[in-house]
Formats: C-alpha cells, structure tokens, sequence
C-alpha cells in the first residue's frame, strides 16, 4: 500500500508538464469532467488542473472542486499505475453537491485503472 501524501511531486508543476498531456492525451471523462491521461516514466502520479473561470465562474466553487479532486486523487492515487492527469471540468460542476463529485471521479479512476494496467 502506497502513501497518502499529495506533495509537490505529485503535482504536474510546468507548462511542459501539462503539454506532455495535452500532446497525447487517453480522454476519460463523466458528465462534469474530461480527464486527460498520459503514461509516464517516472513510478509516481502526477495531478495537474485546468479549471476555467468560463466554466465556474466563482473562485470560491473552483476552489472546492480543487479541492474535492485533490482528495479523491490523494485517496485513489496508489490504486492508479503511473499517470499524468490533467483534470478539466465543464459547465453546471459548481451546481453539484460534494458527493456527485465524488463519485464521478471515483468512476474515472476506476475506469483508468481499467485501461491502464501497470
């Protein structure tokens, strides 16, 4: 069982980081995220999030759903291979209670693990 720490390493920090995901990205996605995934060669996963002011306009909703993606991918991240993930979001997300966020992106990732066995 892996550690439950998101530190900086766990965090796609450049814009070259987030361009190797966009270049060749597997979409996954429900009906308030699209998530981009791209294998990487290091043994860590890495989070990185593209929450538009278009899309939810508050800074205190982007900040919450910030932080319920953190969690969840903090929660989940041991049980994923090892991914770079860039986490978008569509409109209507700030509408959503905590809980139906939760269990979109728990079905994200289990559908990742599913597609990208180690």
């Amino acid at each position: 069982m892996g550690t439950y720490s998101f530190n900086r390493e766990s965090r796609l920090l450049t814009p070259g980081h987030f361009q190797q995901v966009f270049d060749h990205p597997s979409r996954y996605g429900s009906s308030h995220f699209t998530i981009l995934v791209t294998s990487n060669k290091d043994d860590k996963n890495r989070l990185g999030m593209a929450i538009a002011k278009k899309r939810v306009k508050l800074a205190v909703q982007r900040n919450r759903i910030k932080r319920l993606v953190r969690e969840s991918f903090r929660l989940n991240q041991h049980k994923l291979p090892a991914v770079d993930l860039v986490v978008m979001v569509k409109s209507g997300i700030d509408q959503l209670e905590n809980e139906a966020i939760n269990q979109q992106l728990e079905k994200i990732w289990r559908k990742i693990n599913q597609r990208h066995k180690r």
